[in-house]
């Protein structure tokens, strides 16, 4: 039996990947930088020995799987080319991985990973279901029936699958890095449209994914009466968000979730609507979206005294303004803070106004330096042109986060794709010094 290998194994996809195979009973290894990630617990937790780079690592017999972020100057790529062992890229063998079930992807610009994480919760009840989840999740079951999975637009990686199904979220313009503008975007969606083998489940109040074609159904959620599946009289308490569905204009049923916001209540139309098409007990759906806990990093709370700190990976306007909307649903009497940190140069300066009207919506906002890709050089761009946008808005750093003592009875959201955490592990740390 082979050794899958995995060059590159700490990152999200590749973690879960190997978690996936590995409870498959698959003999499962891999190696990266020596450097702590939170995708290596889960890992560590299974026996997967983790190793660092060299080329010894590579031998005959061996199934090579690489992380997109490494190539030949990686010395094990290098070791396996001269060995003429072939090295599969994530993508493709993923898209190869997918056709030994019914795959579902889950795609868009934003909610790519709530929306996989709650579509895995509930058919797993149904049926046996493995999946992999982008924030560094995976469970595998040999005999699994649905593959649901995450399918990242970013350089066109999702064009290597060819799935069953595919729900798409929403079309926004994002990694300036690579896509020119929204139109760019849309046509990297409207590529893997054509690709999908039996029908699409698309959110119908995005402007974009109501122009998409494709060969098979496509299956319209959201809060319009004109969509297939549309939510309305949409409630708020304690316990969470309750409303209606209607099926082409025909009551279904009602349902609940734990979670706040418009983004929620379409992240849980979709999976409804996708599992109505797949014929799943209503029942079984209902009961699944009430118990959902979440994904890592999106609205992971803890609560400190009077304040509620949330750890978020929110890194564009549109996700900062659903952060914000769904702290201020949850928690209508307290402050909202938002501490931000600016993900890339290219990001932060391609939606400067934009994250701007999107932190305004905050009462209070503190911006930390901005987290560089190792791909780009800084420019001219510094956090105080966001500052000088933000009335009122302040710089923060590790050592000055004693400052968020004084909202004492706040929502504090950490929010960032890069390294906020330690800003809110520097403020729990002081919180503990008396």
């Amino acid at each position: 039996m082979t050794i899958y290998h995995f060059i590159g194994i700490k990152g999200s996809g590749m973690s879960a990947l190997a978690q996936i195979l590995s409870d498959m009973k698959y003999t499962v290894q891999g190696s990266d930088v020596d450097k702590v990630f939170f995708t290596q617990k889960p890992l560590e937790q299974k026996g997967i020995p983790l190793l660092p780079f060299q080329k010894e690592n590579i031998q005959a017999g061996q199934t090579l799987i690489a992380s997109p972020a490494y190539n030949e100057e990686n010395e094990e790529i290098r070791e396996a080319k001269l060995k003429d062992i072939p090295v599969y890229q994530y993508p493709t063998f993923l898209g190869e991985f997918i056709q030994n079930f019914t795959s579902i992807a889950i795609t868009g610009s934003h909610g790519k990973t709530s929306t996989t994480g709650l579509l895995a919760h509930v058919l797993q009840e149904a049926k046996p279901t493995s999946y992999l989840i982008g924030d560094g999740t995976g469970k595998g079951q040999k005999d699994s029936e649905y593959f649901v999975f995450e399918a990242c637009e970013y350089r066109r990686h999702f064009l290597h699958y060819k799935p069953d199904y595919a729900l798409m979220t929403n079309i926004d313009f994002d990694h300036p890095d690579y896509f020119r503008n929204v139109e760019d975007v849309y046509q990297a969606f409207q590529e893997m449209a054509m690709q999908v083998k039996k029908a699409i489940i698309a959110c119908g109040d995005d402007q974009h994914l109501q122009k998409i074609n494709a060969q098979v159904p496509v299956v319209y959620y959201g809060l319009s009466e004109e969509n297939d599946f549309s939510a309305k009289d949409i409630t708020t308490d304690q316990n969470g968000t309750h409303f209606d569905v209607f099926v082409r204009s025909t009551f279904y049923s009602s349902f609940s979730i734990p979670g706040y916001g418009t983004h929620n209540v379409l992240n849980a139309l979709g999976v409804i609507a996708l599992c109505h098409y797949e014929e799943v007990d209503v029942e079984v759906v209902k009961g699944r979206l009430k118990t959902f806990g979440g994904v890592k990093r999106r609205f992971s709370e803890k609560t400190v005294g009077n304040q509620i700190l949330i750890d978020d990976y929110a890194h564009h306007p549109t996700e900062i303004k659903a952060t914000v909307e769904s702290a201020k649903k949850k928690y209508p009497d307290k402050d909202v803070v938002a501490v931000f940190q600016p993900h890339t140069f290219s990001r932060t300066v391609t939606f400067l106004e934009d994250f701007a009207e999107s932190l305004k919506r905050a009462d209070h906002v503190y911006l930390c330096d901005i987290f560089s890709s190792a791909r780009e050089k800084s420019g001219e761009l510094t956090i105080h042109d966001l500052i000088e946008r933000i009335p009122g808005a302040k710089l923060i750093q590790e050592e000055t986060v004693h400052q968020l003592k004084k909202h004492e009875n706040s929502v504090i959201l950490f929010m960032g794709a890069g390294d906020v955490q330690k800003f809110q592990n520097a403020y729990e740390n002081e919180l503990q010094v008396k």
